[in-house]
């Protein structure tokens, strides 16, 4: 890999926790030995939290025509209390990407052309989202899956058809596609 950043938000950095990023990066390498770049980003929970406290850990992978991007939050699973846990679970997510793509690459996955679902925007972040579909179901998507490059355009109510990616990322289902169903009025004065 050429280039590894790790951030650590709302905690001091460690040396054994960036030391157990990279070991498991390693691994990751050894999946897919093409791997260019790599982003970890490692947040404590706010102190205001009053049930258990969990981690928050962001992975973003770019290898040749292809991003692997893990976001695990964490919201419901208390075993991310434990900072170690939550790494461990956000790598095997992105090793189980790594894999389906390297397949993919090599002919040995069928890809079908999934059914779009029909949901509404729940909320937005900086590079990401969650969409509410049909079924009431909460899905995440990346800014990068947004067709036609309108994330910043998008708003949190907008209605979107969607693509759910086959496997799940660490915050559960994830759409592979975004479609917002129609523009926004410019706003006046």
């Amino acid at each position: 890999m050429d280039s590894l950043n790790v951030v650590f938000r709302h905690m001091d950095p460690s040396p054994a926790v960036e030391a157990r990023i990279r070991t498991h990066v390693e691994r990751l390498e050894q999946i897919h030995g093409r791997i260019t770049t790599g982003q970890v980003v490692v947040e404590a929970p706010h102190r205001h939290n009053r049930q258990g406290r969990l981690f928050t850990v962001r992975l973003r992978l770019s290898i040749p025509g292809h991003q692997v991007v893990v976001a695990h939050e964490g919201r419901l699973n208390h075993a991310h209390e434990d900072l170690y846990v939550a790494l461990r679970d956000t790598f095997d997510a992105a090793a189980r990407q790594l894999e389906t793509h390297g397949e993919r690459m090599r002919g040995e996955v069928k890809t079908h052309t999934a059914p779009q679902r029909g949901g509404r925007v729940a909320r937005l972040f900086e590079d990401h989202g969650f969409v509410v579909d049909e079924d009431g179901q909460e899905i995440y998507f990346h800014a990068h899956s947004v067709t036609g490059d309108r994330f910043s355009a998008l708003a949190a109510g907008d209605e979107v058809r969607l693509v759910v990616a086959e496997g799940e990322s660490a915050n559960g289902p994830q759409a592979s596609t975004v479609v917002p169903r129609r523009h926004r009025a410019p706003r006046v004065g």
